[in-house]
């Protein structure tokens, strides 16, 4: 089996895209040994695994194995020290008229790479039965997100899509849309019972939920803060609110 040993192989430069968003249409590239046994048990399709040649031989049944030297591995990764494996893998095909389950986490405009994936990995950890994200959310095939999120977008459905269509949905299935926000209206978390179904919805960053969407909410919602913070990070707060529903 040969080896590439330039970056400025075709096949290296057309996979290299991937790397941005505007390129990943059909297909994402995922990076280390972790990942790429987490998509194996899930059954992702792998279009193409780039590996070390000294690391290739428990592999040496897959399709398309194409042996690279470290320095064309690096070419395919953002990460600073690649760990010897990185795999094209088709885009899963989910959609949204295949949503089912009563628990869900919708992110609206969360901006952070990092705080999608690690809530992507909250939901998983609680056992939801998906995460929805809005079309100004981050990228979950960006490779920040994809080692926040350590695997999760393989054992729940992640959609992307406007997060104001689903609204009727859930009401139709009796599915209360809790929405955190700090409005004289909203009851601390403490509160609110154990919860059967539940949409949470965490909003931006900086900007925080918006007001159509707490227009829409059923409940409204806040941690009570007694320290002087002037708030918490979004992932963290997700996390308080989730495990305290379910």
């Amino acid at each position: 089996m040969t080896i590439i040993t330039s970056k400025s192989n075709n096949l290296i430069k057309k996979t290299k895209k991937l790397l941005q968003k505007k390129h990943r249409k059909a297909s994402y590239l995922i990076e280390g040994w972790h990942l790429f046994e987490e998509a194996q048990k899930a059954g992702a399709v792998f279009l193409n695994i780039f590996v070390l040649e000294e690391m290739a031989e428990p592999l040496a049944t897959f399709p398309r194995l194409i042996l690279v030297t470290p320095e064309v591995l690096k070419e395919l990764t953002d990460s600073p020290t690649p760990q010897g494996i990185i795999a094209e893998v088709a885009m899963p095909s989910n959609h949204l008229e295949d949503l089912k389950g009563s628990r869900f986490l919708l992110l609206e405009d969360v901006q952070d790479p990092g705080n999608v994936g690690t809530m992507v990995r909250l939901a998983d950890a609680a056992g939801l039965d998906a995460v929805i994200i809005s079309e100004k959310s981050a990228d979950i095939y960006n490779q920040k997100t994809l080692r926040s999120m350590q695997g999760s977008h393989f054992h729940l459905p992640v959609y992307r899509t406007n997060l104001f269509d689903l609204c009727q949905h859930f009401s139709e299935k009796n599915i209360p849309l809790i929405v955190t926000t700090l409005s004289k209206e909203s009851v601390d978390y403490k509160k609110l019972p154990k919860q059967d179904s539940f949409a949470l919805v965490m909003g931006n960053e900086g900007q925080g939920i918006s007001k159509k969407m707490v227009e829409q909410a059923d409940i409204l919602a806040h941690i009570t803060m007694p320290g002087q913070a002037e708030s918490l990070n979004v992932a963290v707060a997700a996390g308080i609110l989730v495990f305290s529903l379910i």
